[in-house]
């Protein structure tokens, strides 16, 4: 059976590891977060502000923001969108994502 990388040719990219939520997960050159993270069997990475329901990616483009996750200690920031760098840190984000700057 042909599969479509035998017929382009085509090789997996170097692998490297991102961590999520202190798991490590393997990444390639090129990945969003989000494809890291479905790659790994994880649908919902945040939750929302009012209620807690689990959120993952919807649209896929940046557009709804469903996908926010904390990549490196800085909150907010779209997983559809955000390569995936190697040692890169990515964990769940909750509400706003700005707890710690609560007064």
């Amino acid at each position: 059976m042909r599969s479509p990388r035998s017929l382009v040719g085509g090789s997996p990219a170097a692998a490297y590891e991102i961590t999520f939520d202190g798991r490590g997960l393997p990444a390639q050159e090129g990945q969003s977060i989000a494809a890291v993270l479905w790659g790994a069997g994880i649908p919902a990475w945040r939750t929302t502000r009012e209620g807690g329901a689990p959120r993952g990616a919807f649209c896929g483009i940046g557009s709804c923001y469903d996908c926010l996750v904390t990549v490196n200690g800085s909150p907010n920031q779209r997983a559809c969108l955000v390569p995936a760098r190697p040692g890169d840190a990515v964990t769940t984000q909750e509400g706003t994502g700005r707890a710690a700057l609560t007064v």
